[in-house]
Formats: C-alpha cells, structure tokens, sequence
C-alpha cells in the first residue's frame, strides 16, 4: 500500500513548489494537499493553484489574516485534526511561514514523520519571524531536504537530528519546466522588476519610504506588483510613489516569470525572487542585509543593498558576471525528493516491524 502524506501549503511560494512535488509523488504516494489559507487573496492562492495546475487542496483550514502567533495555533490545532481523522504515515512542510511551524508542531505532537523541503536555510535575522520557523521546523523534522550544499552544511553544524539529503530546489524544477512555454513577448521597453514584502520593510513607514526611494533610484520605469500587505501599507501611511515606479495587482506565477525574465534587473526581498533572477541571467539588487541563499552574491549575481538609495544606483550600474554556476540543481529536485521520501518511509515501516 502506497505511503500516506498530509502536505501543507499556506502561501504563494509553497503553492509554487508544490506543484513539481505533487507530480512527482502522484505515481507513489497519496498525498493529502492541506491549504491553511494563510493566503486567502485570490491573486496570491486561487490564481496561483490554477496558474500552475496544481490539485486543488482536500483541505482549506480557513485560517485568514489571524495575529502570527494565534494563527499558527490555530493552524496546529486543524492540521491535527486532519492528521487524526485520515492517518498519514508522514507530515510534509516547506520553507519557513506559518504554515510550515503549524505542520511541524501538528505532526510532532501526533508523532507522525516530519518531512522539511527547503531546509538549512538562515538568515541569521532574528527580527524575521521567518527564521525562527526555519530553526525550530529543522530541529523537529526527520527527513530534511536541503536544496544546496551550504544548506546541507547549516543543517549538519546545527546537529540536526535527522536525515538530510541535498536534492536541489523544487523551485528551480518549476521555472525550468516552465520556461519554454512561455510567451515570446512581454513588456515593452526597459524596466526593472520590483516586489517587496518582508515585514521588516513594510511594517514602518521610515523604512517602507526609503525602499521607495531605492526603487526611485531606478533610470527607467520600474514594475511594482503589490504584496496586499505592501499596497495597505503605502496606502495606509499615505507614502510618495516615484513618479518611475508602476504599481500593480499581483500577478500570477508565470506571468512573474516574463516580467523577470525580461527586466533589466529584479529589484526584491524575496528569497524565491532572488533564486528565480539567478535561473534567468538577470541581475538581481536585494533589499536586505542579508540573504539566505549566499551563493548568488558569491557568484556575483546578487548584490545587498539593504534600502540605501545610493547603493541601489550603483548596483544597477554594475557589469554581470560571465559564468552562472547550477547551484539550484538540474531541474529534477522533485523527483529525488519522491524517491528518497518512499525509501524513507518504506524504511521505517521496516524497522517498525522489526
């Protein structure tokens, strides 16, 4: 009898990688796609989920826009529910939002495997709500997929105690798939692509403005689509828009990727974004001061800024680098993840019996 997994999604990034899994556990495991609905904007989950032909989820746990920590207890408590009531041999998470702490407390405490795709990652942040799920999800899980080699070194230093296995990035898998069916065309002119979310550049008006400015800095129009939380902010605190910069509903995933494959630079805080300029060729500007994935800055392809306005002009003006090393892998993460999760599993029924 096939293995039987409770998958957890909540956000956009975690709908995006879900789907290469998804396929790629179809032909071995029955996999129970859980949405906490922590993204419940149908420009950030619903379009996403028919963008990408991911199955729709059995589950919407209907969580919403609770306060962080009364919606991750929430979320635990209807992700136990779901483990109780259909038996999962496995509970598999992602990345590091509130979905992915709500899974893996649900699973540790009905003491069923825990599974992290996307682990090892730090920011060593500790204002990121974000990088405290990471650390607390990586010491819980089981089976900790890794998606590059540095990631796999945090994990090992860190003393994790479970097994770990660099696969690559489910991410890369979508974007490499995606791309040669995407239109030819896109925008017209030179642009550069922006998107900011973090709660760190958009929860104060001080900092929110000066990402702005960055984004001002720009000699060409600059593409902005909006975070819903990101456009309430600016609204919100009534902040100046440069006159450079377009601000846009979100769009869906392969819609992003033509904006990104066609800008000039990406302007971001976001890790997804970051890893998606670099599969592209584009030169990507991070509005942070630090980022997970450290080899697109040592490869040169990534440059931090965090949000001064002078270091963002002349990382624009920066030359790209000749070479781009594959250190998100070979487009086939998915599929290594499937293999070694049922050999897992098969394992530790095994054991189990013995």
């Amino acid at each position: 009898m096939a293995a039987r997994i409770v998958s957890v999604i909540g956000s956009r990034p975690e709908i995006v990688q879900a789907a290469p899994l998804s396929l790629a556990y179809s032909s071995c495991v029955e996999e129970i796609l859980v949405h906490t609905g922590q993204h419940y904007d149908p420009g950030m989950s619903d379009l996403q989920i028919a963008d990408l032909h991911l199955p729709l989820p059995e589950f919407n746990l209907g969580v919403g826009s609770l306060p962080p920590a009364a919606a991750v207890d929430v979320a635990e408590e209807r992700i136990g529910r779901v483990i109780a009531g259909r038996e999962p041999d496995a509970v598999l998470v992602r990345g590091d939002t509130h979905a992915t702490i709500a899974g893996a407390r649900a699973a540790v405490a009905a003491g069923v495997t825990l599974i992290h795709v996307e682990s090892g990652l730090r920011s060593y942040r500790l204002d990121m709500p974000e990088e405290a799920n990471r650390i607390e999800t990586d010491q819980l899980s089981d089976l900790l997929f890794a998606p590059c080699n540095h990631a796999r070194d945090v994990l090992i230093e860190e003393g994790v105690k479970g097994t770990v296995h660099v696969t690559g990035d489910v991410l890369a898998d979508v974007l490499i798939a995606t791309r040669s069916r995407l239109p030819e065309r896109g925008e017209e002119g030179e642009y550069v692509l922006a998107t900011a979310h973090r709660n760190y550049n958009t929860d104060s008006a001080e900092r929110l403005s000066k990402v702005l400015e960055c984004l001002g800095a720009a000699d060409c129009r600059v593409i902005f689509p909006l975070h819903p939380r990101t456009r309430k902010s600016i609204e919100t605190w009534s902040l100046e828009v440069p006159g450079n910069v377009e601000m846009r509903d979100p769009v869906t995933y392969t819609e992003m990727l033509v904006l990104e494959r066609d800008a000039v630079a990406v302007a971001t805080d976001s890790g997804g974004v970051q890893r998606e300029a670099y599969l592209w060729g584009v030169p990507c500007i991070t509005m942070r001061e630090e980022t997970e994935w450290i080899e697109t800055v040592s490869t040169g392809w990534n440059t931090l800024v965090g949000v001064d306005a002078e270091k963002f002009r002349a990382a624009l003006a920066k030359s790209h680098p000749a070479d781009r090393p594959p250190i998100f892998g070979d487009g086939h993460a998915a599929e290594r993840i499937a293999e070694l999760t049922v050999a897992h599993l098969d394992r530790s029924r095994e054991e189990s019996l013995v």
